[in-house]
């Protein structure tokens, strides 16, 4: 188990827990947001575009599952087994994944959102390749993969913290200091 290290009754121990921080679930922006045109600019160069991308992947991670599933289910329309196949995951992926308000427990375990996302998405993978449309499966995967990498690595990602203090407002109840100097 974890163990909290402590220095005796009334002493300030200064933070000093081996527990790792509870994974929160993912939280689904805004489609205004994400889909924002006058958000999107060229990186001016790799490690920024890169930088971007990891940010983004973060911050829109429900956003970009949810139109991957799309994406997938809009390549089975003729294959009616696949769909039946795709509703029974689709349901799988609103229960452990979308509609969740806290972390997932499993035999007193926290699961950490990206591994429940890469079991949920290796999990509807091979169910529908089993159906005989893997190349549709694949040809969406790596179409969405494509749209979903442009898509962070043009998004500027420099207001994504101005949502993060709102965030934090409803948490803690005031706004961090701010300071007087203006961006570049």
């Amino acid at each position: 188990m974890w163990k909290v290290k402590s220095g005796g009754y009334g002493t300030v121990d200064g933070g000093t827990s081996s527990a790792p921080p509870s994974p929160t679930p993912a939280t689904p922006r805004p489609w205004r947001e994400f889909l924002d045109v006058w958000a999107l600019s060229r990186p001016n160069s790799y490690e920024e575009g890169m930088m971007r991308v990891r940010r983004n992947m973060r911050y829109f991670e429900f956003n970009y599952a949810a139109v991957t599933l799309l994406m997938v289910f809009l390549s089975l329309l003729w294959h009616p087994i696949s769909i039946i196949v795709f509703l029974i995951l689709l349901i799988s992926w609103h229960f452990f994944y979308f509609s969740r308000q806290g972390p997932l427990v499993i035999l007193n375990r926290t699961i950490d959102d990206s591994i429940l996302l890469c079991v949920l998405a290796l999990l509807s993978v091979v169910s529908l390749v089993s159906t005989h449309v893997g190349l549709n499966v694949l040809l969406s995967l790596i179409l969405a993969a494509l749209l979903l990498s442009l898509h962070a690595a043009f998004r500027v990602t420099q207001d994504l913290f101005l949502h993060e203090q709102s965030r934090l407002l409803s948490v803690v109840g005031t706004l961090p200091p701010t300071t007087n100097y203006t961006p570049i």
